[in-house]
């Protein structure tokens, strides 16, 4: 019988979550997420025994040979191959050219062949495919909105890296006008006042007299951004997620007025799944192999 049960883990820069994922009913199997702080600057080994320390405690009642293991990754990363290639980055400079899937393959003691990579933004919009947002949808564009600027994009069904966040934008790079640095600088500008994140300026309890401006001027920059990607590339639907697109409603009127402007009427739509849909984008690659190899 095929195992219908894979561990989706989800690798960020300060932290690792992972769950098991039942690729029959398509979603988290309940009280099996578990999630750590990591310090992505520690040595590799440290970093590896964490990441598969916390690996082996949710495959704990599953047999080595039954253990498909899915792993949702930041980039540059040899994704076939499980070798990294981050150097010029804080995060995980110590695991350059380490090959992760053998050591993690050694840690788990199952084969290499037990375990994939994806880049954690495709990640993301594969799980809102595999059973979220996306509704039988093919071909769409999606982006990850916060700390900083994920893209992907499916066609016929199956994400990738899209790597947008440095595309040339205004008067500096996309990510620039489109992450959390952008709404603390530009509140700081209009009130002379610090925030932290975004969430403060989408509270009711607490309203902000500047919030409305800021989410206006967001709105249209995402748009800007968006209009010659959606007429290059004619996606179905533009899927948002990340922390910012929990404030979805207070930005996307004014996106899509822009949108209208130019004569676009593709749909945008909040993601469903928000933090579990790299868990389960990264698992669903074990419901699509071998016909596709991600």
């Amino acid at each position: 019988m095929k195992n219908t049960l894979a561990l989706g883990v989800d690798i960020g820069g300060s932290h690792i979550t992972a769950a098991l994922i039942d690729l029959n009913d398509r979603m988290l199997v309940a009280g099996t997420i578990k999630r750590k702080d990591v310090n992505s600057v520690q040595a590799a080994d440290v970093i590896l025994e964490s990441w598969c320390g916390l690996m082996n405690e949710v495959l704990r009642d599953i047999p080595a040979q039954e253990r498909l293991v899915a792993i949702a990754m930041p980039g540059p990363f040899d994704y076939e191959n499980g070798i990294s290639l981050i150097k010029d980055q804080e995060k995980f400079r110590n695991l350059y050219l380490h090959n992760v899937k053998a050591e993690i393959a050694t840690h788990l003691n199952i084969a290499e062949e037990q375990i994939s990579f994806i880049n954690d933004a495709a990640g993301f919009l594969q799980g809102e495919i595999f059973s979220g947002t996306a509704d039988g949808k093919q071909d769409i564009i999606g982006l990850t909105l916060g700390t900083g600027l994920g893209a992907a994009r499916s066609i016929g069904g199956i994400a990738t890296d899209a790597a947008l966040w440095n595309t040339p934008f205004k008067t500096g790079i996309a990510e620039d006008y489109l992450s959390t640095r952008w709404f603390e600088a530009r509140y700081e500008a209009l009130s002379g006042k610090k925030i932290s994140g975004v969430k403060p300026l989408n509270s009711t309890a607490h309203p902000d007299q500047f919030a409305g401006q800021i989410f206006q001027e967001f709105g249209e920059n995402l748009a800007e951004f968006l209009v010659p990607l959606i007429r290059k590339w004619e996606p179905e639907a533009v899927i948002l997620g990340g922390n910012i697109a929990n404030a979805y409603k207070r930005f996307v009127p004014y996106l899509e007025a822009v949108l209208r402007s130019h004569g676009l009427h593709t749909e945008v739509l909040p993601a469903k799944l928000k933090e579990d849909a790299s868990l389960i984008g990264a698992a669903s690659c074990w419901e699509m192999k071998p016909k596709h190899k991600l």
